[in-house]
């Protein structure tokens, strides 16, 4: 045998080793994604029950009508009748005010002696700052011997305070007037506060190409821990059904605008069998079924297998047969 017809006997056998090392590992590979693909099944249990389906939402507590109050002359706060959080009546006096020419009288009157005081404050009222509207007292800017001018709210007041809420533009066609909404604050998540859609605005607001509509939703009664600028959850009741069949909807599969589920085999071993069921609403965890099961049936809700570690449910995949 020659050099050159040597060498190319050793190629070929490179050649061969190195494909049969590729089918092994692809064998080996191909088995692996076969058994990892295996399905695995679950079963559930159609329930009858509640079903509730709602649209939710972010938004912020404040003022339905918010109110700067400021004083007619520039001057300083003699007294201050108000502290935040106070509900007063339209009219109420909340503070005493000098002008900047009283001022200076009391001032110099007082370096003369009580007297003298008494004199020109009987002389020279003080002006009162009054309430505008009925309401809460939000802000108080001002304290006693503090000067202000014509420009700075010395206090702002509410006479409600409310949630506006954004919702997207593609769930504000299910929202209406008085429609029912349940309120949570992010600083107070175990206290849940009714309300209903007292305004649905008319005009949009798009941020980074979202369209958002504001919604106000006005409590039903407001609690004494909420306050202005407090951010919140917002669910708007759509629709609710008492006392219907309930499936969970990871074992209901959709398909051609059909729905589907797999009854669990009466005997052992017996191959499972797709039947069409006539699907109602959803939350997204329960869908109502309206036909082609019965309450305390049992169903089988298909998984992968994802590992020793564990396994991951998955919506079901479309079975064999179908009946």
């Amino acid at each position: 045998m020659n050099i050159a017809q040597s060498m190319r006997d050793h190629r070929k056998a490179i050649v061969i080793g190195v494909l049969a090392v590729l089918v092994v590992g692809g064998a080996v590979v191909y088995w692996r994604a076969g058994r990892e693909a295996e399905p695995a099944y679950r079963e559930v249990v159609v329930t009858r029950g509640d079903l509730e389906v709602t649209i939710l939402s972010t938004g912020m507590v404040q003022p339905q009508n918010r109110l700067e109050i400021k004083a007619p002359i520039p001057g300083r706060a003699e007294e201050v009748l108000v502290v935040e959080g106070q509900t007063v009546a339209k009219g109420r006096i909340l503070a005493w005010m000098s002008s900047t020419e009283r001022a200076a009288l009391i001032d110099a009157a007082r370096a003369q002696g009580p007297e003298e005081l008494k004199r020109w404050e009987e002389l020279y009222r003080a002006t009162p700052i009054l309430a505008p509207i009925g309401g809460t007292v939000i802000l108080r800017n001002i304290e006693p011997g503090q000067t202000f001018t014509v420009n700075d709210a010395v206090f702002v007041m509410s006479d409600r305070l409310t949630v506006k809420a954004q919702v997207d533009e593609t769930d504000i066609a299910q929202i209406r007037l008085r429609q029912k909404a349940r309120v949570v604050l992010d600083a107070y998540p175990d206290r849940l506060i009714a309300g209903v859609v007292e305004k649905i605005a008319y005009d949009a607001k798009t941020v980074s190409n979202v369209t958002t509509y504001e919604v106000e939703v006005l409590p039903d009664q407001i609690p004494a821990f909420m306050r202005s600028g407090m951010t919140v959850n917002v669910s708007f009741t759509v629709a609710t059904r008492r006392g219907v069949l309930l499936a969970p909807s990871d074992a209901v599969r959709s398909r051609d605008g059909r729905a589907y589920v797999l009854p669990a085999p009466a005997k052992k071993g017996a191959a499972p069998v797709e039947r069409e069921i006539r699907a109602g609403m959803s939350d997204g965890r329960h869908i109502e079924v309206l036909e082609g099961a019965a309450e305390g049936e049992r169903l089988l809700a298909k998984r992968l297998r994802t590992g020793a570690s564990g396994e991951t449910s998955s919506p079901l995949m479309p079975f064999g047969r179908r009946r």
